[in-house]
C-alpha cells in the first residue's frame, strides 16, 4: 500500500505535471471509486471546467485544489495516477480518466478497484469524511510531544495498532511503523500507557525521521507500487526490519523475526525490541 512517502512523491511529481491544466471531461470506468457525490454524472458536471490549481496531502490522501472544488482521493492498495498523451490507448485497470483542454489526460489505474474519490465545494472538505477523522501528520506543528504522549496515556493498545491509527497521527502504515518502532526500540506489542515521556519522545522523533528520509528517497518500492511516472522508490535500501526477517539486525546482528501484532505481518528484533 502507497505510505505517506509514497503519496508525497506522487503529489510532487503531479504538481510538474496538472497543475493549472483545466479538466474538460471525466470518464469514469468504474463507479465504486467515486464516493462523493456517489452519482459518476454529478461527479463529472463538479470538475468539467474546472483548472487543478494546486495538489496537497494529508497522511495518506492527496488533495486536489481546484477553482470552486476540491477532490480527494485515497490511493488504497495499489491505486496509481499517471499522466498520458490522449492518444495512447487506457490500460486494462484504469477506472477514472481526466480529459484536459490540451489533449493530456490524468488517469487512476487501480488494480484491485479501492481507491476512493470525494469531490467537496471549496472549503468544505475539512467538515466531513474522510479529512475531519484525521490526526496531524507527521511533519505537522500539531505533532507535538506533548499530544502524543498524551494519545498514548490514554490507551491500552499495542503500540502497532495506534502508530497505524489514523486519528492518533495521519500517513503511518505497516512497513514505517516496523521501522519506527525498531529505531527507538520499542517493541510492538506494548501498550501505549507502557510507554514513558522520555520514549515517546524517541518514538515521535524515529517516526519523523524514518517519514523524512522515506520522502527523500522516493519511497519504498514493495511489490507493484510505482510513483505517478512508473519510477521506484529508493528507501528499501535502508530498510532495517521491514522484509528482513532471518536477517541480522543492522544495530545487535540478533536475527530478525516476523510475528502477528493485531492481525498485521510485524518485523521486530528480540534484542533490541524487548516487551
Amino acid at each position: 500500500m502507497p505510505e505517506l512517502p509514497e503519496v508525497e512523491t506522487v503529489r510532487k511529481t503531479l504538481l510538474n505535471l496538472v497543475v493549472n491544466k483545466t479538466i474538460e471531461d471525466v470518464s469514469i470506468h468504474w463507479g465504486n471509486i467515486i464516493k462523493k457525490p456517489k452519482d459518476p454524472a454529478a461527479f463529472t458536471n463538479l470538475l468539467q471546467g474546472q483548472t487543478i490549481r494546486d495538489i496537497d496531502r494529508k497522511g495518506k490522501f492527496m488533495i486536489f485544489h481546484m477553482d470552486d472544488v476540491v477532490m480527494v482521493s485515497h490511493l488504497r492498495m495499489e491505486g496509481k495516477f499517471g499522466v498520458y498523451d490522449s492518444s495512447i490507448e487506457k490500460e486494462k485497470h484504469t477506472h477514472v480518466i481526466f480529459h484536459f483542454k490540451d489533449g493530456s489526460e490524468l488517469r487512476y489505474n487501480d488494480v484491485r478497484k479501492f481507491g476512493t474519490m470525494h469531490v467537496f465545494k471549496k472549503g468544505e472538505e475539512w467538515a466531513e469524511k474522510p479529512l475531519n477523522q484525521l490526526g496531524p501528520d507527521p511533519f505537522d506543528p500539531e505533532f507535538t510531544i506533548d499530544y502524543f504522549y498524551e494519545k498514548l496515556q490514554r490507551t491500552t493498545r499495542n503500540m502497532k495498532s495506534v502508530l497505524l491509527d489514523q486519528s492518533v497521527v495521519a500517513g503511518l502504515g505497516n512497513i514505517y511503523v516496523d521501522e519506527a518502532l525498531h529505531r527507538a526500540k520499542v517493541h510492538p506489542e506494548r501498550t501505549g500507557k507502557s510507554l514513558t515521556k522520555e520514549e515517546a519522545a524517541l518514538l515521535r522523533e524515529c517516526s519523523i525521521e524514518v517519514i523524512m528520509e522515506a520522502v527523500e528517497q522516493g519511497g519504498t518500492t514493495i511489490r507493484s507500487y510505482l510513483n505517478s511516472q512508473g519510477e521506484i522508490g529508493m528507501f528499501q535500501q535502508q530498510l532495517r526490519v521491514y522484509g528482513k526477517q532471518d536477517s541480522p539486525c543492522s544495530t545487535c546482528s540478533t536475527s530478525i523475526i516476523k510475528i502477528k501484532v493485531s492481525g498485521r505481518g510485524t518485523h521486530v528484533c528480540p534484542t533490541c525490541q524487548t516487551k
